[in-house]
């Protein structure tokens, strides 16, 4: 919630208890220097002053409108105004704040079978420390859920049917949700199965032709029956995925023209005065369309434009048995593995530097690992890093495997070829400092990959610095590729600088429909859609596809790998080795004090250490472990470093409390950047520093660390590869496997790559064996929480924008910034 949520009147009342030089508006604007998106200049300091000479005049009041362009929340004037103990104003916004509270999730009535789990969630945004209450009807649910936002019913029973709400509170104040309704499912057949009004003085009410499961093609008549017999006579109501579908109140259910929107579960509520039953449940998969009226016509054109037509009904060949009913398999698609590579680009030397691929990029992460893909994250790449990656993303293609690439930067495209600008790239950049992303297709190809999907969030624009026409190569028909742009050709993309908004526009559509079990095509037929549904895109910015996809493939489509091979293994193994965390490892100093050094990765080139503090003699009054000398490839905030929360050591990025590391551990983190660029193992020195309660002065012990290359540092991907597009990065065990190629990603199945952190345990070998015999185990290389890096642009917010709220927030364009124009 932004401090402009406040209103001109709570913005004045603050504003008057800031005007003040002993705790006021200067004070604030120190604090929030800690964080780079509310940093003021020493300019806008003084323009601050300079409002005393104003008689309307506020200092405060000017610093606020800033922060609140800024995309400053109230949280985080609240963990300021704690900083300076400025009381007055706390209580003033914490009362103010808790007049806000909003319901974004209403719980929703819901009907399940005996004995299954249901849950009802109800969740609300507003000042810190909201507490939930459930209750049913008027009496107040006081078992370990119920004062939670998930309320959990399990095993569903019949003391669990009737009408609940949930109270939230902060404070004296409160608002209640909406009722919802959780009543239990009956089956039919038997007398248990009927809800009854009354005895058996009326005819029991029987279910004589259930529905049956259909697999149908889009285009094709659905057609679900089901009869009962009851006395009264029964009533008929069909639902569709547990939601009700209008208007069909008969027997029988028709749909005339199915599309892949109607595939999923149906079932047949069955009713009269007196008795209510349900049917079974009839699953109905839709594949893709069938030819049925006409025959197939094979036109070869030469260089006369002469037109050559062999119908296939000549040959004796029936084209509706041919064509309209392909074998089983071809309706059920898999990949034989999924691999994604995600780049973000942010903090270019010679251009612009943007906010939002941060968040994209861990976002886009997380959703595609619930796909089961293996995805490699990284941000902020040069030319020769960005070449290297892609070489090692192309080696782990094979075929039948589902590659993606998502792009997140500058970018421009010239005669039809997209180019992705590194961030090294000189300001009169052309093709030959960037990336052609139709170069990579015909690599793709090559492998006899199963489905291309290439998602550039870039600008389009022409480059008028660049006259050279590049000619990729000649692209096979293969009929798998499919190209999402974030917009249209010679037009640009933005962001949202705005409240709870961090993403571009792109991802914050994308996001709420990659999930679906849909055609690829299809899904992001329906973003485009969802986008020209919203005030601030139409006319600025349209999602563009380009697909020569003829089968009906999804992201979510299941992994059936092939027999296992040298190849699969190999890959396996490299991929678990290279991006294996460092152990934790304790450290013994000689004045007693026992040190814990842990580590976690955010994404697959940024690592955050942690140390803290085991045990330390009684002598000793305080003590704290730092860490420093670390080499000049990596980047490290030294302003930043030794920090005691995640938050201050710039971890700000959609960070959830329940996810930091409690504060008693009195850790100190420490976060590292540009992994990629590590020529050499990481080494650095943990500085103990400690007092002992007889003395005044402090007394310092060091010792040296070294870890390794930790995460895509073996890649070595600051060194060029070959033309045979070996990987940087090779394994003597590898040998046995016998395989020609290999590659060096790794899927980041790391023991230690969640909040809370815990050290790496057992080795990589192991853990690539357990790769090999699970592909489904897709634990995130980073956390839920990746981190704010250094820019000198003002960042976003640090939520996300929900998926219900795209289209219910009123943007304006002033909200919105270029994002990723050349």
């Amino acid at each position: 919630m932004n401090i402009s949520s406040l209103g001109e009147e709570g913005l004045k009342k603050l504003s008057k208890m800031l005007d003040n030089c002993s705790c006021g508006w200067r004070q604030l604007a120190n604090a929030a220097a800690e964080h780079p998106q509310f940093r003021c200049s020493e300019k806008e300091l003084t323009s601050c002053s300079l409002q005393v000479l104003n008689a309307a005049g506020s200092p405060a009041r000017t610093l606020l409108a800033w922060l609140a362009d800024r995309g400053c929340s109230m949280d985080f004037l609240l963990h300021y105004l704690r900083k300076m103990d400025h009381q007055e104003a706390l209580q003033f916004l914490t009362t103010t704040a808790s007049e806000q509270i909003k319901i974004t999730v209403q719980p929703q009535s819901q009907q399940a079978s005996l004995g299954s789990r249901v849950v009802l969630t109800c969740r609300a945004s507003g000042p810190p420390g909201l507490s939930y209450q459930w209750f049913k009807g008027k009496e107040e649910i006081l078992h370990e859920t119920g004062n939670l936002p998930e309320l959990a019913l399990c095993p569903l029973g019949p003391a669990h049917q009737g009408h609940y709400i949930c109270r939230i509170n902060h404070g004296e104040k409160c608002i209640f949700s909406t009722w919802a309704h959780v009543g239990l499912l009956h089956s039919a057949g038997s007398s248990p199965g009927c809800s009854s009004m009354f005895p058996g003085s009326v005819s029991g009410l029987q279910i004589s032709q259930q529905p049956k499961s259909q697999a149908a093609s889009e285009g094709d008549v659905l057609v679900l029956k089901c009869r009962a017999e009851a006395n009264p006579p029964p009533q008929y109501e069909w639902y569709h995925n547990k939601m009700p579908i209008p208007q069909q109140k008969a027997c029988s259910l028709s749909i005339p023209c199915v599309t892949t929107e109607h595939r999923g579960e149906y079932r047949c509520k069955v009713f009269n005065l007196y008795h209510e039953v349900w049917s079974d449940t009839a699953t109905v998969t839709i594949g893709p369309s069938s030819v049925t009226d006409a025959s197939w016509v094979e036109v070869d054109r030469g260089l006369e434009s002469q037109e050559v037509q062999r119908s296939t009904a000549e040959l004796g060949i029936n084209p509706v048995h041919q064509m309209a009913c392909p074998p089983p398999a071809a309706k059920n698609f898999y990949a034989t593995d999924k691999v994604a590579l995600l780049i973000g680009n942010m903090h270019y030397l010679h251009h612009t530097q943007l906010s939002a691929p941060i968040s994209d990029v861990h976002e886009l992460t997380n959703l595609l690992r619930q796909m089961d893909f293996k995805v490699v994250s990284l941000l902020d790449l040069n030319c020769q890093e960005m070449n290297s990656a892609v070489t090692e993303f192309l080696l782990l293609l094979d075929k039948g495997v589902y590659g993606l690439l998502y792009f997140a930067g500058h970018g421009y495209e010239n005669y039809g070829n997209s180019f992705m600008v590194p961030i090294d790239a000189p300001v009169s950049y052309t093709s030959e400092h960037c990336l052609c992303v139709q170069s990579i297709l015909t690599r793709m190809q090559e492998k006899k990959t199963g489905l291309n999907v290439f998602l550039l969030d870039m600008c389009r624009k022409r480059n008028p610095n660049d006259g050279l026409i590049v000619q990729p190569g000649t692209l096979k028909v293969t009929a798998n590729i499919v190209f999402g742009y974030a917009t249209c050709v010679d037009a640009e993309a933005y962001e949202v600088k705005r409240e709870d908004v961090s993403n571009g526009i792109f991802i914050s559509f994308l996001k709420r429909r990659v999930c679906e079990d849909e055609k690829v095509t299809v899904m992001l037929d329906r973003v485009a859609e969802d986008m020209g549904r919203c005030a601030i895109t139409r006319g600025r910015q349209a999602l563009e596809l380009r697909s020569n996809l003829s089968e009906r493939r999804s992201l979510t489509d299941r992994i059936q790998s092939l027999d296992s091979s040298a190849s699969d293994s190999a890959r396996n193994l490299q991929w678990a080795v290279a991006h294996v965390l460092p152990e934790s490892r304790c450290l013994n100093f000689d004045c007693g004090v026992k040190v814990q050094l842990g580590f976690a990765a955010e994404f697959s080139n940024i690592m955050v250490i942690y140390t803290r503090i085991l045990e330390k003699p009684a002598e000793i009054d305080s003590c704290s472990a730092q860490l420093t000398d670390f080499p000049q490839e990596v980047d490290v905030d030294l302003k930043k470093s030794n920090q005691e929360t995640l938050l201050e050591a710039g971890c700000l990025l959609l960070i959830k409390e329940e996810e930091l590391p409690s504060p008693e551990d009195q850790s100190l983190y420490t976060r590292i950047r540009s992994l990629q660029r590590l020529r050499r193992d990481l080494t650095f020195t943990v500085c103990l520093h400690y007092t002992y309660s007889n003395m005044d002065e402090e007394v310092q012990e060091q010792l040296p660390v070294m870890v390794g290359k930790p995460l895509v540092s073996k890649l070595n991907l600051h060194e060029s590869r070959t033309s045979s597009s070996c990987s940087a990065f090779s394994c003597p065990s590898l040998d046995s496997f016998n395989s020609p190629e290999s590659s060096s990603f790794t899927s980041v199945d790391s023991a230690s790559n969640t909040w809370p952190f815990c050290g790496q345990t057992g080795s990589a070998v192991s853990h690539a064996n357990s790769l090999t015999s699970s592909r489904s185990a897709n634990v995130p290389e980073e956390t839920d929480s990746p981190g704010v890096l250094d820019s000198h642009q003002p960042l976003t917010a640090s939520k996300s924008l929900p998926h219900s709220q795209v289209n219910e927030i009123n943007y304006k364009f002033s909200d919105m910034c270029n994002f990723h124009s050349f």
